[in-house]
């Protein structure tokens, strides 16, 4: 009986089911970083508001602590060309306080929001009346 040695022959690439198999675990993680990246994009523009609006609430009191106290009243608008999207409102509220002799103050409110998204940041001061 004579044996002979057959050499195999080498096989070049790769089958289907690898081919599949790499991906699948390609489509997971794909999916895994584009999750990722959608909820940085949404991170990214509730920091941007909760950094702009505080900064355009002391804008807007900074305005309204200029004016005399008996011109100051309720109004709303928006920030312009500058903040698109952006808009305030302003309730201006007499407060008496029993422990200043019943003085009067004025409670002032202003509420920053953005259409987009509709998130608020509301600020809240008071101010004694000087004239």
């Amino acid at each position: 009986m004579l044996f002979r040695l057959v050499k195999k022959e080498s096989r070049h690439g790769f089958t289907l089911l690898e081919i599949l198999f790499a991906m699948s675990i390609i489509s997971i993680a794909l999916i895994a970083v584009f999750r990722l990246y959608a909820q940085t994009i949404s991170v990214n523009h509730q920091l941007a508001f909760h950094t702009r609006a505080p900064f355009l609430a002391q804008q807007k009191i900074s305005q309204l602590m200029t004016m005399p106290a008996a011109e100051m009243s309720a109004e709303s608008g928006d920030f312009g060309d500058d903040f698109p999207g952006y808009s305030w409102v302003v309730t201006i509220e007499d407060i008496a306080l029993e422990s200043l002799g019943s003085q009067i103050m004025k409670q002032i409110n202003i509420q920053v929001s953005i259409s987009e998204s509709g998130q608020t940041y509301q600020l809240r001061s008071y101010r004694y009346p000087r004239d």
